[in-house]
């Protein structure tokens, strides 16, 4: 059947399965943009095009799927690369389609030109610039292939204009057929029994999680793995909820604001089992004192991660929920119990915990409250920085892909509009953006997309009248000089949710934080609760940069 370029792209994303597209129109997506008015996907505008591409983000993260999010050529196709560099350093599979100009004006500085892959190349998975309509319908299925297998992450699509407008007999491929990219997925045996003759021999083990867990699937085989091995397991930020918090094996958080004991624990091992997590510096502070006596065993799909940052005794490339299920079959339970005495000796001694006395309200008592509020039902997205670490200590996570936030990137701006993708793809779910006073601003104007289309997300601000984190550094390690950090202006968040027609709650009293909380969750549309909470509370504990994390400081803020 003869369709233009634009047909073919549509009819191949529909084929994918995509449900939503975020994005904004522009002058080389128009012919795009007037097939997608009678196309099923639903268009979602956002009012900038990192809040789209975060969006897509959010969606994916939240539901497992491919994001897609489309701009137009030049100023559009640029605004997109931040999000795609959250992506990117999440692993998070996007696919980002930008609109190009005229084939034969390319290089030539056209009118709302960019080069867009040459901007983009060192923060896709892979890319494509589109030169023949008759690729087009191969590209967009490989696309979608390349950004959800293997590690995953974002691919990019760049179109001209004029093949959009071009036409041809459309060519459907059968399969994909990439020869130079096979991503491996089973685990070689020997090596898996190797480490699991380890694992048994072991005294202090300790499982260490990341990312990979989500994006695997494989919190069951994590969790029946752990059990079965009698194996304390600790996750990155981007494995919360990889592992449930609340169960007796569970370390929570390590690294630079993680618990105590997931520090000790970890720094005092004799076996790490890494799952699915990359080293990276938040995690290991200085590398000569992290895990000085253990051995480590390394499982992850991307060979590249393996002994980039610590070097590995056992690595085992593949799919984590395959090689579990494998490692399982090897592995036998062993008591260990001066080894538990010894994790229960750190829990008593070095909680998370905070000052709660008098009437100020304090932001990690709000977390708590919006975790007791929402019993287990909610994703929470976040912003970056404080409000992103008490989110990650203070939120109980129990599920899989019910923590969104930027990690590697440390992304401001990213919580609210990946919370509109989340909500999206999980309209049965209630969906919190943690924000600070700061970061909700880099992309506020998403406010209007969710009152436009009704979508209910809650904003939980707190409002502490500074760029927290930055404020934290400059006041232990700059002799509190405050340097660009007081946002004296703030506007008046109630005043400006209602004039972007959403409702909007002022808390000032301790006492009014949890019926506000509740009563936001009544509410059907979106909300913003504006916390005025204590603008001198630290995050805690807190590893300096370059120490080991064994050496925290502030086990109390």
């Amino acid at each position: 059947m003869i369709k233009t370029g634009s047909q073919i792209l549509v009819d191949a994303l529909i084929r994918e399965g995509v449900e939503y597209v975020f994005g904004i129109p522009g002058g080389a997506v128009l012919p795009l943009f007037d097939v997608l008015f009678e196309s099923p996907i639903k268009f979602i505008l956002t009012r900038h095009e990192q809040g789209a591409g975060h969006a897509a983000d959010g969606y994916a993260r939240a539901t497992g799927k491919v994001g897609v999010c489309l701009a137009t050529s030049g100023p559009g196709a640029t605004n997109l690369a931040t999000a795609i560099a959250t992506a990117y350093m999440d692993s998070i599979p996007v696919v980002a389609i930008t609109g190009q100009v005229k084939t034969f004006l390319i290089g030539n500085d056209a009118f709302q030109e960019a080069d867009i892959i040459g901007i983009t190349r060192p923060i896709t998975k892979h890319s494509y610039l589109v030169k023949d309509i008759k690729d087009l319908a191969r590209i967009v299925k490989e696309a979608f292939y390349i950004a959800n297998t293997g590690r995953r992450g974002p691919v990019l699509i760049d179109l001209p204009v004029d093949i959009t407008m071009e036409k041809c007999e459309e060519i459907i491929p059968a399969e994909v057929n990439l020869p130079g990219y096979k991503p491996k997925y089973e685990g070689n045996i020997r090596q898996i029994k190797i480490a699991a003759e380890v694992i048994n021999n072991s005294k202090r083990p300790v499982v260490y999680t990341g990312g990979g867990i989500i994006a695997s699937d494989c919190s069951k085989e994590l969790l029946e793995f752990s059990e079965k091995g009698n194996l304390p397991v600790t996750t990155t930020l981007m494995g919360l909820g990889g592992f449930p918090e609340d169960h007796h094996l569970s370390l929570g958080m390590l690294g630079m604001h993680g618990t105590a004991y997931a520090n000790f624990a970890v720094t005092e091992s004799d076996v790490l089992i890494a799952i699915g997590a990359r080293f990276d510096d938040r995690i290991t502070g200085k590398i000569d004192e992290f895990a000085p006596d253990a051995k480590i065993i390394h499982i992850d799909i991307d060979p590249s991660s393996i002994s980039k940052s610590i070097e590995v005794d056992i690595p085992v490339v593949g799919d984590a929920k395959n090689i579990l299920k494998e490692l399982k079959k090897y592995i036998h339970f062993v008591e260990r119990r001066e080894w538990f005495d010894k994790i229960r000796h750190w829990k008593e001694k070095s909680p998370l915990s905070y000052n709660n006395n008098g009437n100020v309200i304090k932001p990690q008592y709000v977390i708590e409250q919006i975790c007791d509020v929402a019993r287990g039902n909610a994703i929470i997205t976040t912003e970056v920085g404080q409000n992103q670490m008490w989110a990650a200590q203070f939120f109980t996570f129990t599920k899989p892909r019910t923590f969104l936030s930027s990690g590697g990137l440390g992304t401001m701006g990213y919580g609210f509009p990946a919370a509109i993708g989340a909500q999206l793809g999980c309209p049965d779910k209630i969906v919190v953006d943690i924000a600070g006073d700061g970061s909700i601003q880099m992309n506020i104007q998403e406010l209007s997309t969710v009152v436009r289309l009704n979508i209910p997300v809650k904003i939980a601000i707190l409002n502490n009248g500074y760029l927290g984190m930055v404020r934290q550094w400059q006041e232990l390690f700059y002799n509190k000089r405050y340097s660009g950090v007081n946002l004296d202006g703030n506007p008046d968040f109630v005043k400006l949710a209602e004039a972007y027609g959403a409702k909007g709650f002022l808390v000032e009293k301790k006492e009014d934080v949890r019926p506000t909380i509740e009563k936001a969750f009544s509410l059907y549309g979106p909300v913003i609760m504006d916390f005025r909470v204590d603008p001198s509370e630290n995050v805690f504990p807190m590893v300096p940069a370059g120490q080991a994390i064994h050496r925290m400081i502030g086990t109390m803020a």
